[in-house]
């Protein structure tokens, strides 16, 4: 969690005519901080409430919370007093199965977690009374017609783990592909392969989560349109490649 005294630092950079991106690069602290600060400077409980308490595992928390803002989904029990938390897991991937189950036990350690069965997928599933603690971003409707903002102390978690953000985003709503094209080569034309991540959501507000994060780590992307992002440039894709890696 940053201090009051870094807060401020940051603050009074932006104060002093500097842009919140110049003030975030000459800090380190991502933009997102900065502007929630610009809001309240005091840190916030790390919970609305003392029960259940904060994220076992921050690392974990923020993997998981990539993955319920890209595939998840909270839930009330029909007959009241609890909460199921949903992520949708493809088939196709088992590892990544794994790691959502994982996580979720890391985040709550001893809380029951399994896989329903749908068509083409597995439900991962886990039932507590707490949920909406943990992601106050749960609301009626879609994701992507509400507006999507993380708490400060959501916030605080992503800065210290950003890697583990953006890879449950991209193991949620993203890919790694090969992309083609041609080139002349002496006079012949030769086909050239190269590798891209694509992240895909309908909500800006997560479009933003991710392309701010990004920004902090030093990724370069570009928007392919209002839903896509593209992460090309051979630099940015090694940097994915060693913290993300494809879906397995």
């Amino acid at each position: 969690m940053y201090d009051v005294s870094t807060r401020k630092r940051a603050l009074a950079l932006a104060a002093q005519g500097r842009s919140i991106n110049s003030a975030s690069r000459q800090t380190g602290i991502s933009r997102a901080a900065i502007r929630s600060w610009q809001q309240r400077l005091e840190p916030l409980p790390r919970m609305a409430s003392p029960d259940p308490g904060p994220p076992a595992d921050n690392q974990a928390y923020a993997y998981l919370l990539g993955l319920y803002l890209g595939d998840g989904c909270i839930s009330a029990h029909p007959r009241g007093g609890g909460y199921y938390l949903r992520i949708a897991c493809a088939d196709a991937w088992p590892g990544l199965i794994q790691e959502c189950r994982e996580a979720i036990t890391t985040v709550r350690p001893g809380i029951g977690v399994y896989a329903l069965q749908k068509e083409g997928y597995k439900m991962v599933t886990s039932y507590s009374r707490h949920w909406p603690s943990l992601f106050p971003q749960h609301g009626p409707g879609k994701k992507h017609e509400r507006a999507i903002t993380l708490e400060p102390w959501q916030q605080e978690i992503v800065d210290t783990n950003p890697w583990e953000f953006i890879r449950g985003l991209i193991h949620s709503d993203g890919c790694r592909i090969t992309n083609w094209t041609t080139r002349l080569v002496g006079g012949e034309r030769k086909r050239y392969e190269y590798p891209r991540y694509f992240f895909t959501n309908l909500s800006g507000d997560i479009i933003r989560l991710f392309t701010d994060t990004l920004d902090h780590v030093g990724v370069d992307w570009k928007q392919a349109n209002k839903q896509n992002i593209s992460i090309a440039r051979k630099a940015s894709v090694t940097l994915l490649d060693t913290h993300v890696g494809p879906k397995h």
